[in-house]
């Protein structure tokens, strides 16, 4: 049987870099996380990670005006069309260069991107089938260097594109007769955002220094004229007219000029520069970093790179709020629909704020960890995971929102490890400030500080199973301080090892604490007896990760050879081992001197975690790669990789060798100094920028693995962030026999007619669960007897499936059980016979364990038996599928 974990979402990580977007009823901000999107919505409280990835991190991410298509951009121009509605990938894309922008047009025909110094138009996908869904259109040129951001007039007819070489332009989405392009000067540095005013062709720039000018266009938008043709074309235009043909037009060059001649403006529309503002007259700002406008009320927000924000009423330029949110450059806003919510994006921090600027208050506030997160455990209940990074600061996540609710700032230096006790209601942590503290999820406090006598650096915590007794290994000085909870007082130091502590574990059924050490051994702690050493578990190498199964009977120990050593703590015997470094398959850095075949040698599993049953062991380290055993077979079940993304290092296995010059690789170029604050042109005498300032690739890595007490997901601290495989994700759309009559409009239709039947079953054929509760709620309960009645028996098991898991929650109980007992009185007898051979399919499998449970475990089996019982499985595995919602089948081996 195979593990059907899938990705479910992603935690620790909120924004990392690119533009921001609210979807189209401003109830939910769409956000780039890594090579991921995350959707916040806001109105639920609740956030969710499409499933999807793009090569390298996302720049740019397009919506469509509906809402319901999205085009995501990464560094390396590689586009995803996304359907939003169903989550899923619908075309793939290549720009042939980094774009810096995108933006569709109001009337969702078109799109353009900004790429180099060029903007290019772009045939957005319609509802009918393309061979291709990205045609080009025309492209635009101009600016002299790169273009930053793009902006479209209200009917689509013209759109704006700000540059780097502080000219904006003004071009034509189809071929006027007035307007074909047109500058605009008047900034002395790069333009960071244009707007159009409402209905008009009225234009605001802004530049990074701070300067908005306001122009003004003496041509209204109904004034632009189409370019009529003449002669041949003019017949040719006539002749396709009459043909309705939907051909697309073939692809058109336009090149401005900054200075065209006099007789070339005749008649064009002109501009005029009305008024230009400063927002830095006290010299409190320094850059402006991000801009967005609201067209209906006239609300100018820009943020500095200061991490101030300021709202500004056009065209009087009129300050309404001014508001510092961190001392970081802010990256990304956006405005929803309604003009009440702002949101705010900071690279640096990792932040995302909501802002509703009527009331003051903050709608949402997020912040991931400013470092790598390092260590992470789940509550209990399973509803809760607390997280610990290098920036020394504690979350607490909530699995079902996907928000950190609370962060606990009291560390001073980096986090190694969190535990809960097992109230679920106490938090312990240790770090390399030398204190293990301890805190309350009622009051949110602080309310224990553990020390040791001298400073000394903490590398892991444990607390027991009554939560009495909290112990922690030192780095430096090889020892295990163990505290009492209740006064807070050093009960004893234990000594005894010969190299840093790097892992302890309670048995979670008595009070043995396990210790492993860089000496090549794991000792066994008792804590009720004198704290005496019961057992020393010798190894083949240092010990670097141990943990028990859940009910104690086993020890699991990963060491830097990169075997995974499986132990029997009562006895001290070793029960099995596994070699695992050529599941590791570590990749490449770009600055490695030899291959990544070789550096593996020295790459080992530094975290490992038992699933909630104890038959399977999740191991994780120095790779992209998380890798489940199954204990007893001691052989690889699934390999999870938790990432594509090539913006990361060590992700490849082989070197690219076009990077590969005879001066070196290209790599050691620092080649992104150029973009946003940083060195320009790195030679002597420039001062602009930060001249310490040097972009690197974080290393791809798993630091800490933990399953669900509930066995139905599991999570892993990563480079990407805290990343949840669950078993509970479900397809948002799992058609049933569908095919192209069947769609929502359909299935309404049918019940505005009251042919509730075909109805009810076209919406079981989209497999809509929102759909099919809608239609069967429309039917008069009078009339359900009939409608039952007349179901085929494919369909009542797909209706009884969806009852059973509305009973729960749905307010309409009694209408439920209606339903439920007029599909059983119609269809029960044909129901109970296939019921009937699933029972007997479950008595065979209770009969074979049986037979299986009766052989002494220290009874090896013959090459016959063994042939038996590898029949017995594979019979059970064909009579098993099918049957039950398989999720049993999908976390137990038989």
């Amino acid at each position: 049987m195979k593990f059907a974990y899938r990705f479910s979402n992603l935690l620790g990580t909120v924004y990392r870099r690119g533009n921001l977007n609210f979807t189209c009823d401003g109830n939910s901000v769409i956000s780039p996380v890594g090579n991921r999107v995350t959707v916040f919505d806001l109105k639920n409280n609740k956030s969710n990670t499409l499933p999807l990835t793009t090569r390298y991190n996302v720049k740019c991410v397009g919506l469509s005006p509906d809402g319901r298509l999205a085009i995501i951009v990464d560094e390396g121009g590689n586009a995803l069309l996304v359907s939003l509605v169903c989550r899923s990938v619908l075309h793939r894309f290549h720009f042939k260069g980094s774009v810096h922008s995108v933006s569709f047009s109001p009337d969702g025909r078109k799109f353009v991107i900004t790429k180099g110094n060029i903007a290019q138009m772009y045939h957005a996908p319609g509802k009918k089938r393309e061979f291709n869904a990205f045609v080009l259109d025309k492209t635009y040129f101009g600016p002299y260097d790169e273009t930053t951001h793009i902006d479209w007039t209200d009917d689509s007819r013209c759109f704006a594109v700000g540059s780097k070489d502080m000219s904006t332009w003004v071009f034509g989405a189809e071929r006027w007769d007035n307007l074909i392009y047109y500058a605009l000067g008047g900034h002395k540095d790069a333009i960071v955002a244009c707007f159009f005013e409402s209905n008009s062709l009225d234009l605001y720039t802004l530049s990074q220094d701070g300067a908005l000018c306001v122009w003004q266009c003496d041509t209204p938008p109904e004034g632009l004229r189409l370019k009529a043709p003449t002669g041949w074309k003019a017949d040719l235009l006539q002749r396709e007219e009459e043909e309705e043909e939907e051909e697309e037009e073939r692809e058109t060059t336009i090149r401005g000029k900054a200075t065209p001649a006099s007789e070339e403006q005749q008649g064009k529309v002109k501009y005029s520069r009305l008024a230009k503002y400063f927002f830095n007259k006290e010299g409190d700002f320094n850059n402006l970093t991000a801009a967005a406008y609201h067209k209906k009320i006239h609300l100018l927000v820009t943020g500095f790179a200061s991490g101030i924000f300021h709202l500004h009423e056009l065209p009087e330029f009129n300050l309404i709020h001014s508001l510092s949110i961190s001392d970081q450059r802010i990256e990304s806003v956006a405005i929803n629909s309604s003009g009440d919510w702002i949101a705010l994006g900071c690279s640096g921090l990792g932040q995302l704020l909501v802002w509703e600027w009527q009331s003051e208050s903050y709608v949402l506030k997020q912040q991931g960890h400013f470092n790598s997160m390092v260590s992470l455990a789940y509550s209990p209940d399973g509803q809760y995971i607390v997280t610990g990074g290098d920036d020394g600061k504690v979350k607490v996540w909530n699995t079902l929102s996907g928000f950190c609710f609370i962060t606990f700032t009291e560390h001073s230096s980096g986090v190694t490890g969190v535990t809960f006790t097992a109230t679920g209601y106490v938090i312990v942590t240790s770090s390399m400030d030398g204190t293990v503290r301890a805190f309350d999820l009622h009051r949110y406090r602080n309310f224990r500080t553990f020390t040791s006598p001298r400073p000394t650096q903490f590398s892991c915590v444990a607390v027991d199973s009554s939560g009495e007794i909290v112990c922690a290994g030192a780095q430096d000085s090889f020892e295990i301080f163990i505290w009492s909870m209740q006064t807070g007082r050093l009960l004893e130091v234990l000594s005894g090892h010969e190299g840093p502590i790097s892992g302890l574990c309670f048995n979670p059924m008595k009070s043995i604490l396990a210790s492993a050490s860089w000496d090549k051994t794991v000792r066994l702690w008792d804590m009720v007896d004198s704290w005496r050493t019961t057992e020393t578990l010798a190894l083949t190498s240092d010990a670097l990760a141990v943990t028990y199964r859940p009910d104690g009977a086993e020890l699991a120990v990963a060491t830097l050879n990169a075997q995974i050593t499986f132990w029997d703590p009562e006895n001290a015997v070793q029960t099995g081992s596994i070699e695992g470094r050529h599941d590791l398959k570590t990749g490449r850095k770009e600055l490695d001197k030899i291959t990544a075949k070789h550096s593996a040698k020295g790459k080992a599993f530094t975290t490992l975690c038992y699933s909630a049953d104890g038959q399977s062991v999740l191991a994780g380290g120095m790779s992209k790669f998380v890798c489940i055993y199954h204990v007893r077979e001691q052989i690889l079940r699934k390999k999870f990789e938790i990432s594509c993304n090539l913006s990361l290092d060590a992700m490849e296995e082989f070197l690219n060798r076009r990077k590969m010059t005879e001066f070196g690789n290209l790599a050691l170029i620092d080649q992104d100094a150029g973009e946003e604050n940083g060195v320009a042109i790195p030679l002597p005498g420039v001062r602009k920028g930060d001249m310490s300032s040097r972009h690197f690739k974080p290393e791809i890595r798993v630091t800490s693995l933990r399953f669900s007490p509930t066995g139905r997901c599991w999570a892993a601290t990563t480079t990407e962030g805290l990343l949840i495989y669950s078993l509970d994700t479900q397809m948002l759309f799992d058609p049933f026999e569908l095919d192209t009559s069947v769609t929502p409009g359909r299935i309404r239709a049918a019940l505005r007619q009251r042919d509730f039947t075909r109805a009810i079953l076209m919406a079981v054929r989209l497999n809509e669960k929102k759909l099919l509760q809608e239609t069967l709620e429309s039917v008069p309960w009078d009339e359900i007897d009939v409608i039952s009645s007349s179901l085929p028996e494919l369909y009542v098991e797909k209706v009884l499936e969806f009852l059973a898991s509305s009973f729960e929650v749905s307010r309409h109980l009694e209408f439920y059980l209606i339903w439920t007992q007029k599909l059983l009185m119609a269809h029960g007898q044909k129901l109970k016979s296939s019921c009937d051979w699933n029972r007997y399919n479950i008595q065979y499998a209770l009969a074979v364990s049986k037979q299986r449970g009766m052989k002494r475990p220290s009874e090896p089996l013959g090459s016959e038996q063994e042939a038996d019982a590898s029949e017995d499985e594979d019979s059970l595995h064909l009579l098993g599928g099918g049957h039950g919602d398989g999720d049993d089948g999908d976390t137990l081996l038989m």
